[in-house]
């Protein structure tokens, strides 16, 4: 049965109170489908459905919600009925999920944790809550240098499953301070009796206090399995694991796309968000964009008269701002990309500018070239040239402030997506426009 089919079924069940059907239901999904058809029903419907389940699947279930579920489910039932899942969380995501919770609530459950598990959770939450190491899990496998590759698979199977990650094993000295990594397969394929430190290599590491994004991008893009992390005086505190470094770069791109479209990103299904939860996803955007978008209206008002002179001007006013606003979208993306993944930052603003302005003249020729000969055939050679010129102007203009937007916000710690394609689109139709009234003027004199 189809995905949507088997969550009218179940919702059906749960609304018709025909419990043991769909706790039946339940029991024959993994536990991932049961999280995925939980988070998509209303609160009422999803807390009757989490308290039908076991207890092992309900701790199951409950590490699989996204952390504003888990909220839910807390505030629906109570600390105590949820302090089991809550314990077997991992401490990277108890972390995530004590930042959304009411200051009382998390004291409590933090309370019914063990003491090994609060300690492990006091290391993630000591630190920034965009680091890396808000987002690393600091219960991993290590060896020394002078292990055998026998003593380190022996220690991989003792603890293997209160970890992460077993496929890659930092290999540390006695000040715990990271000397590279070894691979499980290099282990089981390696001597028993031979050291671990010669087989090691080079490792691809993090700093605790780094943008965990920009981590992420680097771990998922290098496809590292688990990716040591260190503190200042580079001793390991922590592994990023690749599903957690997928998780972090999904849930960014979510955020960038939502920002892009001029809005905030839900944090809960769109068919269960309240109406007054979408529209202040929106209204705040467009605000912002109401305001900025006067600038354009004055430039018109203030350019009338140049208007009134050659009326055929503004057939060509949706053309330019089309072309200005695209053209520095484009360039901002590719640059907020490449801020991303670490090939640019804002030291390169100078080599960014000479690109985007070499990028924007380019376009700009081949796009004027066309503007020139399709308005010369209908209006004549001297809007013919008005148009050109616009175009490569403009082109070059929004090219450059698009590229340069991401650095600008980048230096200011300002996310790059504020930056966006409206506010660009914005700036560009007004520039655009000015540009194209002074070409104007000066090339028809009027």
């Amino acid at each position: 049965m189809p995905a949507t089919g088997i969550l009218r079924t179940l919702e059906q069940n749960l609304r018709d109170e025909r419990l043991s059907d769909a706790s039946a239901q339940m029991s024959q999904l993994a536990h991932q489908d049961v999280a995925a058809l939980l988070e998509q029903m209303p609160p009422n419907l999803r807390t009757i459905g989490f308290r039908l389940l076991s207890k092992d699947l309900a701790v199951e279930v409950f590490d699989h919600f996204d952390a504003e579920t888990q909220v839910e489910v807390i505030d629906e039932l109570g600390s105590a009925q949820v302090a089991q899942a809550f314990d077997n969380l991992e401490p990277e995501d108890r972390a995530e999920l004590l930042d959304e919770l009411p200051a009382s609530v998390a004291k409590e459950l933090v309370r019914t944790l063990s003491p090994q598990e609060r300690e492990l959770t006091a290391v993630v939450l000591g630190f920034p809550r965009k680091s890396v190491g808000r987002r690393m899990s600091p219960e991993f496998i290590h060896a020394f240098a002078d292990d055998t590759a026998a003593e380190v698979l022996d220690r991989v199977r003792a603890r293997g499953h209160q970890v992460s990650s077993i496929y890659i094993v930092p290999v540390v000295d006695r000040s715990r301070r990271l000397l590279s990594v070894v691979s499980l397969r290099d282990l089981l394929l390696a001597d028993p009796d031979e050291l671990v430190g010669p087989i090691g290599k080079t490792p691809i590491f993090a700093h605790a206090l780094a943008d965990a994004e920009a981590t992420a991008d680097r771990c998922v893009d290098r496809g590292i399995s688990a990716m040591p992390v260190v503190d200042a005086e580079e001793r390991l505190v922590g592994v990023l694991t690749l599903d957690d470094a997928i998780e972090i770069v999904d849930a960014a791109r979510d955020e960038d796309e939502a920002r892009a479209g001029a809005r905030e990103p839900l944090r809960e299904s769109y068919l269960l968000a309240s109406v007054f939860a979408i529209t202040r996803s929106r209204v705040v955007w467009l605000f912002v964009l109401a305001v900025s978008a006067i600038l354009t209206v004055n430039v018109l008002e203030f350019f009338e008269g140049t208007l009134e002179q050659r009326v055929a001007l503004a057939l060509f006013i949706p053309l330019l701002t089309g072309i200005g606003g695209n053209t520095g979208s484009q360039a901002a993306t590719t640059v907020t990309r490449a801020l991303a993944i670490g090939e640019v930052g804002p030291r390169d603003v100078a080599r960014v500018a000479g690109k985007e302005i070499r990028v924007g003249f380019t376009m700009g020729a081949a796009l004027g070239l066309v503007g020139f000969g399709v308005a010369t055939a209908v209006y004549g050679m001297d809007i013919g040239a008005v148009i050109g010129l616009t175009i490569l102007a403009v082109c070059t203009m929004a090219a450059t402030v698009g590229g340069l937007m991401p650095l600008l916000a980048k230096t200011v710690r300002v996310d790059p997506a504020v930056f966006s394609t409206p506010f660009i689109s914005t700036f560009c139709d007004a520039t655009g426009l000015i540009i194209y009234f002074m070409i104007a003027k000066t090339v028809l004199g009027i």
